[in-house]
């Protein structure tokens, strides 16, 4: 996805904290995990944030936990919406050959246009991360955070027609996370992509996490 994707989700978390919105295609040169790391921090010192809370949804989740990983102690808690969770080694890739065509039908049309828009605009980046999403695995990282006792919770679609619901609970049990499966009123199906198509629902399970980014500010 792009920044532009979450604008309505992240405005509503903005009337109560700041947020910043990473970019993590629009780089110079090769896309390579490393370097989307060191960036990354490196925009964390520029922007003058110590402490963070982390939210990751898909794709994002493996930049997330990188980070978390690496500087535990900089993260005051952890979300992952429908992430890449604990696939690894081809796993996505052979789900994806073997439904090929059902792809299109699979994202949302939001998802579909920043999907096109990175690959005509970052073609090289977005074939990078495919490669390193599809071959690496993270179950060193998990196990990091797991040790560091990193707050984290792990939010899944009720009907996520691209992400395995059981990689989810494995990949919650491992971080010794809490996993909760979303609903919404009238049995509405819910999909990978609700974060950004639902952002009030989404906002609504963040509070049920009790995340102290969140919290309302104490009297001045």
């Amino acid at each position: 996805m792009r920044p532009e994707t979450y604008r309505h989700t992240a405005t509503l978390l903005a009337e109560r904290c700041r947020v910043i919105v990473p970019s993590l295609f629009a780089l110079p040169g090769p896309w390579r995990y490393p370097d989307v790391l060191a960036i990354f921090t490196a925009t964390l010192e520029q922007l003058e944030i110590d402490r963070v809370t982390m939210i990751g949804h898909s794709f994002g989740g493996g930049i997330e936990l990188g980070f978390a990983a690496r500087h535990p102690k900089r993260v005051e808690a952890l979300v992952f919406a429908d992430t890449l969770a604990v696939s690894r080694e081809w796993v996505l890739a052979s789900e994806a050959l073997r439904h090929p065509l059902g792809l299109r039908a699979m994202a949302t049309k939001k998802a579909t246009s920043a999907f096109v828009d990175n690959l005509v605009r970052h073609p090289r980046q977005l074939v990078g991360a495919a490669w390193w999403a599809f071959t690496s695995g993270r179950s060193e990282d998990i196990s990091k955070i797991a040790a560091a006792r990193v707050p984290a919770h792990v939010l899944w679609a009720n009907r996520d027609t691209i992400l395995s619901r059981s990689d989810g609970e494995t990949f919650a049990r491992e971080l010794e996370a809490s996993f909760t499966v979303v609903n919404a009123p009238g049995d509405q199906v819910i999909d990978h992509d609700w974060m950004f198509e639902h952002p009030d629902l989404f906002v609504e399970h963040l509070d049920l996490l009790g995340l102290a980014a969140l919290a309302p500010a104490g009297p001045s």
